[in-house]
């Protein structure tokens, strides 16, 4: 799946990130706006992970999501 499926339907996806990353809240997932960018970071911060294993957790979800 293509990430700009997910940016292009944030509002449908929200509960899914929310579901898939706990520690998340509804202002995070609100303030990432489907931005890919903007949620590694969120998830960076909330998780303290580095860049590249945020990026790979978001490639998961894309992969378990479709």
């Amino acid at each position: 799946m293509n990430w700009d499926i997910v940016e292009g339907n944030w509002g449908q996806w929200k509960g899914k990130v929310m579901q898939e990353w706990g520690k998340l809240t509804e202002d995070d997932v609100t303030r990432a706006k489907g931005d890919r960018e903007e949620l590694k970071g969120i998830l960076q911060e909330k998780y303290g992970l580095a860049k590249d294993e945020a990026e790979t957790k978001i490639d998961e979800f894309l992969k378990k999501a479709s």
